[in-house]
């Protein structure tokens, strides 16, 4: 059987996975998902921003399972698609699996520094990085706590990924030409 044209695309927060993704989709000519905004639309229905619906998904796990049907699905019935998910490498072994690192404290900064109103809408922000950093970190325990007793994985463990990228030392388009370039020499092996 010949590979499936799926990239997952993980990483921290603030390491640019929405850039990289919808950059790498439009440059491949792939349609794009973004498991984090179908998670805060679930959060913004209930009324509660994505930290909230984080520690709400540590008792609800209908939300986590709500986000891994969706990716299951896609997996299951879609070719050409780029997916910025922290789950997609679980469910979709045999997509090429990248993770984008970056420092927490920069990525706060980051996000800060790109702030629109509908991402102020579905999450509040403290307005100082380094508080911003801690409440990330609070996000990514969160996250990982879920994760283990969900389904005994860690996201954040670079050894899950085809691709690592530190997005502190590549900027934007270089991420997304390592991304497209190692993922054709994927596809070719």
């Amino acid at each position: 059987m010949d590979k499936k044209h799926i990239i997952s695309i993980a990483g921290k927060p603030g390491s640019g996975k929405s850039t990289a993704s919808k950059a790498v989709a439009q440059s491949l000519g792939f349609q794009h998902f973004s498991s984090g905004d179908f998670f805060r639309s679930i959060g913004k229905e209930r009324g509660i921003d994505v930290f909230q619906a984080n520690l709400v998904a540590e008792a609800e796990v209908d939300i986590d399972h709500l986000v891994d049907e969706k990716l299951r699905n896609l997996g299951e019935t879609e070719d050409n698609m780029v997916i910025d998910s922290r789950m997609a490498w679980h469910w979709m072994p045999y997509s090429f699996r990248v993770y984008l690192d970056l420092d927490l404290l920069v990525a706060a900064e980051r996000i800060l520094e790109s702030l629109d109103d509908a991402r102020m809408e579905v999450e509040d922000i403290p307005d100082n990085p380094a508080a911003y950093a801690a409440r990330l970190q609070s996000r990514l325990d969160s996250e990982i706590k879920r994760y283990r007793n969900l389904y005994d994985v860690n996201p954040y463990n670079p050894a899950n990924y085809d691709l690592v990228i530190d997005t502190a030392i590549n900027g934007p388009e270089a991420v997304q030409e390592l991304i497209a370039d190692k993922f054709n020499d994927w596809i070719k092996s």
